[in-house]
C-alpha cells in the first residue's frame, strides 16, 4: 500500500466544484498522474496528481477540511 500525502498546507477538496462528482472514490482505479483532488492554498486551486497507479483503498480526509503538509490523503493499493 502507498500513502499519498498532502504536498502543501491548505483546504482539501474531492471535486472541482461543489456540485461535481468527486475526482476519485474508494475502490476506484487511478493512473499515475491522474488528478485525485484539489488543495486550495492562498486562493489558488492546486490539482494533486496520483503518484502511483492502483486502486484507491481509503480516503483519509473529509471534503472541505484543512490539511497540513505531509498529512495522509489517500491509501492506494498499487497495480502490479
Amino acid at each position: 500500500m502507498v500513502t499519498m500525502d498532502a504536498p502543501m498546507v491548505g483546504t482539501f477538496y474531492r471535486a472541482p466544484s461543489p456540485n461535481a462528482e468527486p475526482y476519485v472514490r474508494e475502490g476506484d482505479l487511478v493512473k499515475e498522474g491522474q488528478i485525485v483532488c484539489i488543495i486550495e492554498a492562498m486562493k489558488l486551486m492546486n490539482e494533486v496528481e496520483s503518484t502511483v497507479a492502483g486502486r484507491v483503498a481509503k480516503v483519509f480526509v473529509e471534503n472541505g477540511h484543512a490539511v497540513e503538509y505531509g498529512e495522509p490523503l489517500f491509501l492506494i493499493d498499487p497495480t502490479r
